[in-house]
């Protein structure tokens, strides 16, 4: 079997260098602008005006893809996917009634396409009876007030709840609190399935770091026993994670089984739906909403980039290639988009991820207390920045004389992965602050005319290319979930008046947890315990605010 993890321990004198990569482009990228406006405030002009003329032509792109993209979702969203899904259980009947119809509903010529092929040759082509889902639903110590709403989510779904086979992968460290908490939701929701499963991780297991790709692969290696022990082949059955506060679109699974059914190489794709941070959006502090929000639209945009997609949060992946693979791995933090390279590189290159333009909703991060929220936030988005890690892991297996893909293919998506998290982590830096940097360092800049304009062109720029955001804002407002009655009208007004802030987020979050992470890699500090993004839920935070307010007792 093809080695596809991560090291252990000590790295080779080549991993640690890719190791570095991240952050040495990063960082340096930023001490480059210094070095250059000492030397040449000329050429310090030339260097930022490419980065932010390079950031402009990047932002026309994700304004349309923004664009696409929310079209797509919206009328994915109005298809009837429990109808197609039946047509396949008689595609040759299905077919013969819909051939010659007019139907401009989303991709219905694709859905009398897939009738025709599956007609030819139905041997190919499993029945949607035929085929189960399994949901792996992750907690650690979340609430029964937090799970319960996602597990009554998947039974509000079209999809038959008695060909969803549903395992709580819960950690034995959670204590009894957890214990307890999915014991309730066992008994409460435990006859609605065609089966319900409690599956426990054990502590310190050998060779894994303290997180979520340990207990899903745990409750992996289980279901792939229960399966057998029940009789139900590999190839007949979906898996789908959840963490404790995804909620899926009620057209999802039907939607995943009529995509897993008409792809006949099913088995090296994995199904991305697009995670929306809008649950709580109301609830969240506005620097966590422009957050939730900006992530929940580059999401979005990633649908529209097939070729750049990657495993994200929530995803689905057949168990056939799953147990092949012996499921995610356990040795990282960031187990979802790792999985894409571990399954890119196990099936030799014959390895993608298929959008799914339909939403799994999730909580934005809130805890109980505003500077306790803050800090949940960047704890989070460090954790997401460390995908950083999986540079090495591609780049050693690339450049190898073991090297099991394609070249050329292998290294445009590196180059893409190193682009990605270079970018996240200096460009946001260099465009707010850039312009001022030859002018305060050198004395000389006053001087030269490209320095002395530099600011007055970059804010131009900038300025153009906040089409983008105007964009992100109109369409973040039709897809508010609607405002709670607790809250006023003003409320509505916030969301407007947040946007502001999204400089602010840009850096302090997004740009500096992506170099706290790179910079962990760079020492060789590495990050090997995933920390748990606070859930709490309004009623909960509104404890806390009067729990807080109480004056303890005077000593006697």
């Amino acid at each position: 079997m093809i080695d596809i993890e991560i090291p252990i321990g000590k790295r080779s004198l080549k991993y640690r260098l890719f190791e570095m990569l991240p952050a040495a482009l990063s960082y340096g990228a930023l001490i480059l602008l210094v070095v250059l406006s000492l030397v040449s405030p000329a050429l310090a002009a030339v260097y930022l005006l490419l980065v932010i003329v390079t950031l402009l032509v990047k932002a026309v792109g994700i304004a349309i893809h923004t664009i696409q993209g929310r079209n797509r979702l919206e009328a994915a969203q109005k298809v009837d996917w429990s109808s197609r899904l039946a047509d396949l259980e008689n595609p040759k009947k299905s077919y013969k009634r819909v051939i010659g119809q007019s139907d401009s509903s989303f991709a219905y010529s694709a859905h009398t396409e897939n009738l025709r092929l599956i007609s030819a040759d139905s041997s190919a082509f499993p029945k949607p009876s035929q085929i189960y889902n399994a949901i792996i639903l992750a907690t650690y110590n979340e609430s029964y007030e937090i799970i319960a709403p996602t597990i009554q989510s998947v039974l509000n779904c079209t999809y038959d709840s008695k060909r969803i086979i549903l395992s709580v992968a819960y950690e034995e460290r959670g204590g009894e609190s957890t214990e307890k908490t999915v014991r309730r939701l066992k008994k409460e929701f435990g006859d609605r399935f065609y089966a319900f499963n409690l599956v426990k991780h054990p502590n310190d297991l050998p060779n894994e770091v303290i997180g979520k790709g340990g207990n899903i692969t745990h409750a992996g290696r289980f279901l792939k026993g229960w399966l057998k022990h029940e009789g139900i082949l590999s190839k007949d059955v979906i898996v789908t994670t959840l963490d404790a506060d995804n909620k899926p679109h009620e057209k999802y699974f039907d939607y995943l089984t009529y995509e897993y059914i008409v792809n006949e190489d099913r088995k090296h794709l994995s199904y991305q739906p697009i995670a929306l941070f809008m649950s709580n959006i109301w609830d969240a502090p506005a620097p966590m909403r422009v957050i939730a929000t900006g992530n929940s639209f580059w999401n979005i945009i990633s649908s529209m980039r097939p070729h750049t997609l990657r495993n994200f949060a929530s995803h689905s992946q057949p168990m056939e290639a799953l147990e092949e693979m012996d499921f995610w791995s356990t040795r990282t933090i960031v187990e979802d988009g790792h999985q894409y390279w571990r399954s890119y590189f196990y099936f030799g290159g014959n390895y993608s991820v298929l959008p799914l333009y339909i939403p799994i909703y999730q909580d934005a991060v809130l805890s109980n207390t505003y500077i306790k929220t803050l800090k949940a936030q960047f704890i989070q988005l460090r954790r997401w920045a460390y995908g950083a890690s999986d540079v090495p892991y591609v780049a050693t297996r690339l450049f190898s004389s073991d090297r099991n893909v394609p070249f050329a293919g292998g290294f445009a998506r590196l180059v893409r992965l190193i682009d990605g998290h270079v970018t996240l982590a200096s460009v946001s830096i260099l465009s707010a602050f850039g312009g001022w940097v030859p002018l305060f360092i050198n004395s000389e800049a006053a001087r030269s005319i490209p320095a002395h304009q530099l600011p007055e062109v970059v804010s131009v720029l900038q300025q153009i290319a906040m089409v983008g955001l105007f964009i992100t804002v109109f369409l973040s407002f039709k897809m508010l979930p609607p405002r709670p009655e607790r809250y006023k009208q003003r409320r509505t007004v916030l969301m407007l008046l947040q946007w502001v802030l999204m400089p602010f987020t840009a850096i302090i979050y997004s740009a500096i947890s992506a170099l706290n992470s790179q910079g962990r890699l760079f020492l060789g500090k590495y990050l090997d315990k995933f920390d748990v993004t606070d859930k709490a839920t309004h009623e909960s935070v509104a404890m806390a605010k009067q729990l807080s307010k109480k004056k303890p007792p005077k000593a006697a």
